[in-house]
């Protein structure tokens, strides 16, 4: 497995577990009757702090583990990690990222025609939220079907 899909990788795992957490959470929310703006704001603080420092964290993790294994493998003190990226892996980050934000811009309109109908503000707010965590996760998957494709 290349460099970047040990990243792209980390970041599928990472978005997809607060994606779940974040479902659990509004669902448990609506069904206590508590879905209301505190309780969504500290939802958005957290899935926040989570996506950035476990981002981070797991990153550094996975990098250390790949050179522990790779100085084992090749019994190397300073094993050479290959992080070069070239045109293949730039363009395949490009298309990726173009399924990021068309996911990520159809979830902002749905977000905003849930508002538009009537919905309260923090409905559509959630649905923001929402839609950009899943976006994330759908770009991270298409990611890793072109880099599995050989394109």
């Amino acid at each position: 497995m290349s460099f970047q899909q040990k990243n792209i990788t980390v970041s599928l795992v990472n978005f997809s577990l607060i994606l779940g957490f974040f479902l659990i959470r509004v669902l448990q929310m609506i069904l206590n009757e508590t879905f209301n703006s505190t309780n969504v704001f500290r939802l958005w603080g957290i899935i926040i702090v989570l996506a950035v420092v476990v981002t981070i964290f797991a990153t550094i993790l996975t990098h250390i583990v790949s050179a522990i294994i790779e100085a084992i493998k090749t019994g190397e003190k300073e094993p050479d990690i290959e992080n070069i990226a070239d045109e293949r892996d730039k363009l395949i980050d490009l298309r990726g990222t173009k399924i990021t934000y068309s996911i990520s811009s159809l979830g902002a309109f749905l977000a905003m025609l849930t508002f538009a109908f009537g919905q309260p503000p923090l409905v559509m707010f959630t649905l923001l939220i929402f839609f950009g965590v899943l976006a994330q996760v759908i770009g991270d998957i298409s990611r890793l079907m072109l880099y599995r494709r050989g394109f």
